[in-house]
């Protein structure tokens, strides 16, 4: 009975937590690598799920703390999007590219190059607003952060955003 539940909790959030994930680490190995940390972990904690958030939440909460982890283990380079040199952008295009499950156009290709400069939580945070339209209400009890600290980072993920475009015109 329990592995049949979890087999409809792992097709219900597989999808979901596949692109939170791979909208920060970019590539498909990786990111599939990091969900099955994140469905073993949910497993094994299960049975100590409170229920104090949603099933959704928790698992999101697991997602997002797995993806840091392995960002911080792999040291990925944070780049600035101002100060960003024509290597650092070539080498997250040359990532994407050579992902053949990335099927994006140049622009997508700048977008995602424009997203990977932003600090890792501003980039959770504008992947969860702008991709999965999750309200911030959300976000908060996923990432354990103020509503009034989260809307902050998006604006200014925005704005890096922005301006990345501008200094390509």
């Amino acid at each position: 009975m329990r592995e049949k539940a979890f087999e409809i909790l792992v097709k219900e959030f597989q999808q979901q937590l596949y692109w939170q994930i791979r909208r920060m680490v970019l590539t498909h190995d990786d990111t599939d690598d990091i969900l099955q940390n994140v469905f073993l972990k949910a497993w094994q904690g299960l049975e100590h799920f409170r229920g104090d958030a949603r099933l959704s939440t928790w698992l999101y909460r697991i997602a997002y703390n797995e993806t840091i982890n392995f960002l911080e283990k792999k040291k990925l380079p944070t780049i600035s999007i101002s100060s960003a040199t024509d290597s650092e952008t070539d080498a997250i295009k040359l990532q994407l590219e050579s992902d053949p499950y990335f099927d994006g156009d140049e622009a997508e290709v700048q977008l995602q190059q424009a997203i990977q400069a932003l600090p890792p939580k501003q980039r959770q945070v504008f992947n969860m607003k702008y991709f999965q339209e999750m309200k911030y209400e959300d976000i908060s009890q996923i990432l354990g952060t103020s509503i009034g600290a989260l809307k902050a980072s998006y604006h200014h993920a925005v704005q890096k955003i922005t301006t990345y475009f501008e200094l390509l015109q």
